[in-house]
């Protein structure tokens, strides 16, 4: 039985590509956005910070160490709307399951060996 995911991410993303490739051994049908090349608009990103908060921001990433304290003001909507690498990734939707990152739990939640 195939199971499908949505995954959202970079496609030159190590940990994007490490994550289908296990995702893809584990069975899953990955639906795999660049939000580079098919931005998310303001609308997708609201909805993807009700279900992760304030996490969807990656405050660690280099994309964020670059950016002006101006543009660091903004709400996580307008940064990753200007700055999509900005994202923490990948943000997964698995039917009813909302996943961020790619850790042991996610994987876990997935069914993917750890």
């Amino acid at each position: 039985m195939t199971r499908t995911l949505r995954m959202y991410g970079l496609a030159h993303c190590s940990t994007c590509q490490k994550a289908r490739a296990e995702l893809a051994q584990a069975g899953w049908n990955v639906d795999f956005r660049d939000v580079r090349d098919a931005p998310l608009d303001a609308g997708e990103i609201a909805s993807m910070r009700e279900r992760f908060g304030e996490k969807l921001v990656n405050r660690g990433s280099l994309t964020w160490r670059a950016m002006s304290d101006a543009e660091r003001s903004g709400t996580p909507e307008e940064m990753i709307g200007a700055h999509p690498a900005l994202m923490k990734r990948p943000a997964i939707v698995a039917g009813d399951r909302h996943l961020l990152g790619w850790t042991a739990n996610v994987k876990r939640a997935l069914d993917v060996p750890v």
